[in-house]
């Protein structure tokens, strides 16, 4: 059997079964008698059974009364509970915004995206996944993030990619490098007479290297492939050779011994963007995230 109760057909019971007096529950509800004793028939006929035994004199719980008095109390309870906990939602007085990121991006781009959400809305829970392209797109899919801040991905259609930047790479060389000593643009082919220094293969730093190379007719062959920035930043200090980095990664890489340099002939860029899943709705704290960052990606602070 389906019953509708509301938070009002709850109180109007309560108010009646404490104080035994339809006057003063009226009074309390702020309702007219006549309405209070409506409200209380269609609630007795929701249940099929009488609550309250009423004379001109008394009026007293019925056996099915006591058992709804004695339960009612923690129902109003639960439901305001949950009033305020959606309505907390909403406010942005409670949640969690999980959100999945390129290694480079979340050591440049979500620290001072994170500081600025949380000082804002301090009770708002975050999490970040720093990972790779291709499991941050996963990620999305699964559900275990709400929006992922990656490199473009044509594999993953079923998804919404949203560009919101475009990140050039760089040539990064040791000071000492005969390419160090200059200044200015520096062409692909040109950084080819020196050992590349290049992410592994499965990485969209590398892949957008491979299709540049392709698309040029150029022939892309590095002596190592490592799986983390701060080794190629260790191995160009040290002269083992030179790196093409987008420009946001190349970003992470301290020291005073690197020189970085625009490539060019060809250009090479990379679509930076938000993914997301394409049905459903993000929450209210995963929206004022979303705004922040592209406000945050927009408007970058002064260098």
């Amino acid at each position: 059997m389906e019953i509708n109760l509301s938070g009002r057909d709850l109180r109007a019971f309560l108010a009646v079964a404490n104080s035994l007096s339809f006057s003063q529950a009226a009074q309390q509800m702020h309702l007219s008698q006549s309405a209070l004793s409506t409200l209380i028939s269609r609630l007795e006929d929701a249940f099929g059974t009488r609550l309250f035994d009423r004379t001109t004199r008394s009026v007293a719980l019925t056996a099915a009364g006591e058992v709804l008095a004695s339960h009612a109390d923690q129902l109003l309870s639960d439901l305001e509970r949950t009033v305020t906990a959606v309505r907390d939602v909403t406010a942005l007085r409670r949640g969690r915004v999980a959100l999945a990121a390129l290694p480079s991006l979340a050591a440049r781009v979500i620290p001072p995206l994170f500081r600025s959400f949380s000082e804002k809305y301090p009770d708002i829970q975050l999490s970040l996944i720093d990972t790779l392209s291709e499991p941050a797109f996963e990620l999305v899919r699964e559900g275990r993030v709400d929006f992922a801040l990656t490199a473009a991905n044509p594999a993953y259609a079923d998804l919404d990619y949203i560009p919101l930047t475009t990140d050039s790479f760089v040539l990064l060389v040791a000071r000492g490098h005969p390419l160090g000593r200059e200044s200015g643009n520096v062409e692909f082919t040109d950084s080819l007479a020196s050992p590349h220094i290049s992410m592994s293969r499965h990485t969209s730093v590398r892949q957008y290297i491979d299709a540049a190379a392709l698309q040029n007719g150029i022939g892309f062959h590095p002596a190592y492939e490592v799986d983390h920035l701060a080794t190629i930043g260790a191995m160009v200090s040290e002269e083992l050779g030179v790196a093409a980095l987008p420009a946001m990664a190349a970003d992470v890489i301290s020291g005073e011994g690197i020189v970085r340099r625009p490539l060019v002939n060809p250009v090479i860029r990379r679509s930076i963007g938000l993914v997301r899943r394409r049905e459903g709705s993000l929450s209210p704290a995963a929206e004022a995230m979303l705004s922040l960052l592209r406000h945050q990606i927009q408007n970058p602070p002064a260098c």
